[in-house]
């Protein structure tokens, strides 16, 4: 589709799991031709992530393989490793490589060897640690990152509750998007007469990114923040309730909200009590509004909550599975 903004570029994946597929999704549904390169015989081992299978191959593989092309090449023959090389330096803008470390350099499929053969190549690393430091050549995965990175430590319910992971991969879908963006603005450099580069970008350094918030926090306050289920440490409320029939997620992110919350649900004696009266306050008073309005919100039911809350501005949203987003309106 030659109106899409990387129409004409060509992207060589030498990805499989889903950081580096992801990245390659990205970039080939905003127009580029990428070609995915899998190991000859074996494919991606996401082929198999099933079920559900599509078409006899596993329905993870295709979601993130989507409108791409695709060859097989065993990197253990010569003249396979060749053909890969020259196809590289003679048609490719940008690479994309998330194997095993050290495995693309051993290959000569490296970013410093084929930046040398082709220095406006813009090469992208997808790392587990880094291309840095003492792990750098250890291996990752996504839920390894979403406990090593923290991740795990604020995500679920109270501390005497077993951790657990964030439903979808974050981790690895963050760190292709990172590589895109990383991509994109050495794209952006190119056009301004710059040359090529290598940008590199880990499953680590995205988790830590995701924990921005936390991580500053502590550095701050010295306290570690804490698991709060689907609540925030900083606002209140900002969580779901259960209403009679269902949960509901309500945002009242600002002290004009909550007073409009206060309103809505028939107790406007709590937007003025002082132990309520500011974002502050709610939070350090936490144990005692939370029950409050639960005994509330108990009252009715979710659609009823949700309207009510809709005609006056308060964000709330009930909680919807897989097949809800799917029904929706809005997802339409």
């Amino acid at each position: 589709m030659p109106h899409l903004p990387l129409s004409g570029l060509v992207v060589v994946e030498l990805g499989h799991s889903i950081a580096a597929p992801y990245a390659g999704l990205i970039l080939a549904e905003l127009g580029a031709e990428v070609i995915k390169v899998e190991r000859a015989g074996a494919g991606d081992p996401v082929r198999d992530w099933g079920p559900p299978y599509t078409d006899g191959i596993a329905t993870a593989f295709q979601t993130y393989n989507r409108s791409k092309a695709g060859i097989e090449v065993d990197l253990r023959d010569g003249a396979q490793r060749d053909a890969l090389r020259t196809l590289i330096v003679e048609r490719a803008d940008v690479v994309l490589q998330n194997l095993k470390a050290g495995a693309a350099d051993r290959a000569g499929l490296g970013g410093a060897a084929l930046t040398k053969a082709k220095p406006l190549l813009i090469y992208c690393n997808l790392h587990a640690f880094g291309a840095v430091g003492p792990l750098k050549d250890h291996p990752g995965y996504d839920p390894l990152m979403q406990a090593y990175g923290g991740l795990m430590s604020v995500t679920g319910e109270a501390e005497d509750r077993p951790p657990v992971r964030v439903g979808v991969s974050i981790i690895d879908m963050g760190a292709g998007m990172w590589a895109v963006i990383g991509i994109l603005a050495a794209l952006a450099e190119r056009t301004r007469g710059g040359s090529g580069t290598i940008v590199d970008v880990s499953l680590y350094e995205t988790a830590i990114g995701w924990m921005l918030w936390p991580l500053s926090s502590y550095l701050a306050s010295g306290q570690v923040p804490g698991r709060q289920g689907s609540a925030m440490s900083t606002i209140v409320p900002y969580q779901t309730f259960r209403a009679a029939d269902a949960d509901l997620m309500i945002a009242a992110g600002n002290d004009n909200l909550f007073a409009k919350l206060c309103a809505a649900i028939e107790r406007p004696d709590l937007a003025v009590d002082e132990r309520f009266s500011t974002n502050g306050q709610r939070v350090r008073n936490r144990e005692i509004l939370v029950p409050l309005l639960r005994a509330v919100l108990a009252t009715a039911t979710a659609a009823d909550w949700c309207d009510r809350l809709g005609k006056v501005g308060v964000p709330a949203s009930p909680l919807q599975d897989a097949a809800g987003v799917v029904a929706c309106e809005q997802t339409a």
